[in-house]
């Protein structure tokens, strides 16, 4: 069969190549980077970060798909003495429990939630201005942006079903995701998959056969010379925390005055950071206009609240900015279908977290790679030419 190459060794180009390497198409993938995983890579040395959450939703198609292949993993679930360390900002207090209209909201069905109205209008009806601005707010954990109570009702609610189903959906691998994509690249080695890391495709390759584009929207609208490959995103401050462990930490601060959380990963994986060190993660969605810097101070703000004395207990520190980098988000009037396609014609393919697909945070690399893979193996072997002024040659730079 002709060759399928892959654009990217992220989440969603590693599941575009074994899915297509398991149907017996030979592939190519080229990564920029010396390691696979894209934001799923997890951090070498002694504080196991991630760019991103940690969890991985049990209920979510990839985790059938990776279970069947052995791909899973160890897990690890939330221990029962932790689920009463959650911790909510309501009022400028720390509180044990949300306001009720929280879960008031959160226990109506998402097929009640209408596409084209926002979630805040929605949710006001149901439960009242203040509970529905909390309940947007408790909603940048999922969303990572700075107004969810902005976007459509059905796409908020949907998540927030997602976010708050008891037993939780949430499990966590062992050592972080760079041990599932370790393992997805070793299937993907054994199927044939030839991997070239260090290799930035700067313009597509004279083909032979189908290319997936599985990198970043932004990266994608310049390989491809396509302006229209763009969709809402949002801007999240990541602050990264090793503190000296202490009795009575909170596992999680959820603030319900703005969008802002704040995570203890080692209560359920101790194997992040070094014995004695519990390891934090802030993440603070913020506005367009907004810096890192007044994201930070919100972190800490939070840190000052549930953390008592973290400052002096701070054993190591790392700040970022993610920018357009945390998937998509569907404001009133759309959902995933009207993302950027996913068959871009003429054998060109998209797969990522921002193209037309649909699932919660990682899967919708996962279900756009999957398509992505599905589509180019039905296609018959490339003979054709591309139009005027996109075929290049391949184009390998050493990182």
């Amino acid at each position: 069969m002709q060759e399928i190459t892959v654009v990217g060794g992220g989440f969603a180009g590693l599941t575009a190549a074994i899915t297509a390497a398991e149907s017996g198409a030979r592939v190519a993938l080229y990564e920029a980077h010396h390691t696979l995983g894209g934001r799923a890579r997890t951090t070498e040395g002694p504080y196991r970060t991630n760019d991103g959450p940690h969890a991985l939703y049990n209920r979510g198609p990839h985790w059938t798909w990776l279970k069947q292949r052995g791909l899973l993993g160890p897990m690890a679930a939330l221990p029962p003495r932790e689920g009463a360390r959650f911790r909510f900002r309501r009022g400028g207090a720390l509180r044990r429990t949300p306001p009720l209209a929280l879960l008031k909201i959160a226990r109506r069905p998402a097929a009640e939630a209408p596409v084209d109205t926002d979630f805040l209008s929605w949710a006001t009806r149901v439960a009242g201005e203040e509970g529905a601005r909390a309940t947007a707010h408790f909603m940048g954990v999922a969303l990572f942006h700075h107004d969810p109570g902005s976007l459509s009702a059905a796409f908020v609610q949907e998540r927030l079903r997602r976010t708050t189903a008891l037993p939780p959906e949430a499990h966590y691998p062992r050592g972080g995701w760079g041990q599932v994509v370790d393992r997805m690249a070793a299937r993907a080695w054994d199927l044939g998959v030839r991997i070239e890391t260090t290799s930035r495709v700067d313009a597509l390759p004279e083909r032979h056969g189908p290319v997936i584009v599985a990198t970043s929207l932004d990266a994608a609208r310049r390989l491809l010379g396509d302006d229209s490959l763009r969709w809402t995103s949002g801007r999240t401050t990541l602050v990264d925390l090793a503190l000296r462990s202490r009795r009575g930490d909170p596992f999680v601060v959820s603030d319900l005055d703005a969008p802002g959380w704040l995570e203890r990963f080692t209560a359920q994986d101790r194997s992040l950071a070094p014995e004695g060190q519990s390891l934090l993660q802030a993440q603070l969605p913020i506005a367009p206009e907004a810096s890192k810097a007044d994201g930070v101070a919100h972190a800490e703000a939070l840190l000052d609240l549930g953390f008592p004395g973290w400052r002096e207990r701070t054993a190591w520190r790392r700040e970022a900015l993610a920018n357009g980098r945390t998937g998509a988000v569907d404001v009133p009037g759309t959902t995933w279908r009207d993302r950027p396609a996913i068959d871009r014609g003429d054998g060109v393919y998209l797969a990522g977290d921002q193209v037309a697909a649909p699932g919660l945070l990682s899967e919708v690399a996962f279900n756009s790679g999957l398509e992505a893979a599905s589509l180019a193996l039905r296609v018959a072997p490339y003979t054709g030419t591309r139009h005027s002024g996109t075929r290049k040659a391949l184009d390998l730079k050493q990182s």
